[in-house]
C-alpha cells in the first residue's frame, strides 16, 4: 500500500510556518537576552555606581545629621530606593523583606560588610511582587562599622521594559508580514503555476495531445524544468509523427504485394487463365510479391537491429577497394541492360577499420540506387579516395534531381523522393536508412547532394585504419 505524503505546496507552507516561528523564537530569546543580560547589566552597574557615591559622602568620624539628610535627599531625586541606617538591626528594621525566600544578609554577608566590602543582592521580593536589584555598601568609622547603606530598585516587568517601543515593534512586524505575503505569493507564483500547468499538459500528453507548451517566467531551475518539459513534449510529437507515418508507410509497403497474391491466388484457384503460360505468370507474380514481402521484413529487422544502443560492428582491416570492386561486379547485367556507362576512380591500398560484411551492404545500397534511378545511356562516376586522412566514396549519377525540401528526409524509413510511390523502380525504400546506421556505426558521415547541372551525388566518409588508433 502506497502510503500518501504532502504535496509540495504543503511541504513550502510547513517550511514557511517553520521559519516563521524559528523567527519568532529567535526574537524571544533575542530579547529575553536584551533584558537579561543587557537591562539587568546596566541595573547592577547603576545600583553599584549609586552605592559607592552614597557611601562616599561620608567624610567624617561619625554619621551626622547632614550626612544622613543628603543621604535622604539624594533618596528623593534618585529613582532607587536608599536607606541609611547605622547597624544591621535597624537594616532588617526597615527592609524586612525577603528576596527568594531569605534574608537580605546572612552571616557570611555580615562578615564581608564588617570587613568593608559592598554586598549585592538580587531576586524575587513577594512584596513588591516583582525581582529587585539591591546592594549593602558599608560606611566605616576610624576602626569599625558605623553604617550602612541599602540601595535597591524593583525591576520592571518585560512588558513595562519596552511599552515605549511597542508601537514600533508592531509597525515593523506589520511591514515584515506584509512583505513575507509578497514574496511568499511571488514564490508561489513563479514556483507552483509552472509544476500545475506540467501537471495537466502531462494528462493531456498522456492522451495524445502534444501541441501545449509551457511558458515559464523566469529561467530558474523550475523555469529549467519546464523548458526540458516542452523539449520533451516536441520529441514525443515528432515521434508520434513518425510512428503514425512509418504504420502508413507499412500498411501501404505490404497492401500492394499482398494485394497482388490474392489476386492471383485467387485466379488461379477458380482457374481464370486461358493457358498454361499466363498460369505461370501468375505464378511469377505471386513469387516476386512473396519475395518483396520477405525483403522488407528482412530490411526492416535488420534496422532495428544496426539502430540498437548495444549492437557492435565487428571491426577488422578492410582492403575496401576490393570490396567495391565485388560489388560493383554484381551490377554487370543491370549496367548492361539499361546501358549505362561507369566512370570508376579506384584507389587500391586504401586499408580502413570496419565491419567487411556491412561495408558491402554500404556499396551495394548505393550503387544500388544509383543505378535504379538513372536514366538509361547515362554515365555514373564512382570514386573511392583518400581524403583529409579519410575515406571518401562518391558516386554521381545524372538520375532525378531531389528538391531540396526533400534532401534532409533522404534515409528516413520507406521515404521516397517520388511522391506517388511508383513501384516501377522497386525497393522497400529502407536502403538508406540501413547505409546511415552502418557509417554511423564507423564514426563516419554521409552527404548527399543533388541538382540539376550536376546530378546527385552521395559522399561516405569513413576514417582512415592509421587514424582510428
Amino acid at each position: 500500500m502506497i502510503k500518501q505524503r504532502s504535496s509540495l505546496s504543503q511541504k513550502v507552507f510547513l517550511l514557511i510556518l517553520g521559519s516563521i516561528g524559528a523567527t519568532i523564537l529567535f526574537s524571544f530569546f533575542f530579547l529575553h537576552f536584551l533584558y537579561k543580560d543587557l537591562y539587568l547589566k546596566s541595573i547592577r552597574e547603576s545600583v553599584l555606581h549609586q552605592g559607592e557615591n552614597t557611601a562616599a559622602h561620608y567624610h567624617y568620624g561619625t554619621l551626622n545629621e547632614e550626612i544622613i539628610e543628603k543621604i535622604h535627599w539624594f533618596n528623593i531625586v534618585s529613582e532607587y530606593e536608599v536607606l541609611v541606617v547605622n547597624n544591621f538591626e535597624e537594616l532588617g528594621e526597615h527592609f524586612p523583606y525577603r528576596i527568594e525566600n531569605k534574608p537580605l544578609i546572612s552571616p557570611d554577608d555580615r562578615s564581608a560588610l564588617s570587613e568593608g566590602k559592598s554586598v549585592m543582592k538580587e531576586g524575587y521580593v513577594q512584596h513588591f511582587d516583582r525581582d529587585i536589584v539591591s546592594a549593602v555598601f558599608p560606611i566605616q568609622g576610624e576602626t569599625d562599622l558605623i553604617g550602612l547603606v541599602l540601595i535597591y530598585v524593583p525591576l520592571e516587568a518585560m512588558q513595562e521594559v519596552f511599552q515605549a517601543s511597542m508601537p514600533i515593534l508592531i509597525l515593523a512586524g506589520g511591514l515584515y508580514f506584509i512583505l513575507l505575503f509578497l514574496v511568499v505569493n511571488r514564490i508561489r507564483q513563479t514556483l507552483f503555476k509552472p509544476l500545475h500547468d506540467m501537471q495537466r499538459l502531462s494528462t493531456e500528453i498522456a492522451q495524445g495531445n502534444y501541441s501545449h507548451r509551457l511558458h515559464p517566467a523566469e529561467y530558474d531551475e523550475v523555469g529549467q524544468l519546464a523548458e526540458a518539459f516542452n523539449i520533451m513534449s516536441s520529441s514525443l510529437e515528432k515521434q508520434e509523427t513518425r510512428k503514425k507515418e512509418f504504420i502508413s508507410n507499412v500498411v501501404h509497403e505490404l497492401r500492394t504485394p499482398l494485394t497482388y497474391i490474392n489476386g492471383y491466388t485467387e485466379a488461379l484457384k477458380k482457374n481464370m487463365y486461358s493457358s498454361k503460360e499466363e498460369a505461370e505468370s501468375y505464378l511469377t507474380t505471386i513469387q516476386r510479391e512473396t519475395d518483396r514481402l520477405s525483403q522488407i521484413v528482412h530490411d526492416l529487422i535488420d534496422l532495428n537491429y544496426l539502430e540498437e544502443n548495444l549492437y557492435m560492428i565487428n571491426k577488422e582491416p578492410i582492403a575496401i577497394a576490393q570490396v567495391l570492386y565485388d560489388t560493383l561486379e554484381l551490377f554487370k547485367i543491370r549496367l548492361s541492360q539499361k546501358q549505362l556507362h561507369t566512370n570508376v576512380k579506384i584507389e587500391e591500398d586504401i586499408i580502413i577499420l570496419g565491419d567487411q560484411k556491412r561495408m558491402e551492404q554500404v556499396f551495394y545500397n548505393v550503387v544500388d540506387n544509383a543505378i535504379k534511378y538513372s536514366p538509361d545511356n547515362e554515365e555514373i562516376m564512382i570514386e573511392l579516395t583518400r581524403s583529409q586522412h579519410q575515406m571518401a566514396f562518391t558516386i554521381t549519377n545524372k538520375g532525378i534531381t531531389i528538391s531540396q525540401e526533400d534532401l534532409p528526409r533522404l534515409g528516413e524509413r520507406f521515404f521516397r523522393t517520388d511522391k506517388a510511390r511508383s513501384r516501377s523502380s522497386g525497393g522497400t525504400g529502407l536502403g538508406l536508412s540501413i547505409v546511415k546506421q552502418i557509417v554511423a556505426l564507423h564514426n563516419g558521415t554521409i552527404k548527399i547532394n543533388s541538382d540539376v547541372k550536376s546530378g546527385t551525388e552521395v559522399r561516405v566518409m569513413i576514417d582512415l585504419m592509421d587514424d582510428t588508433f
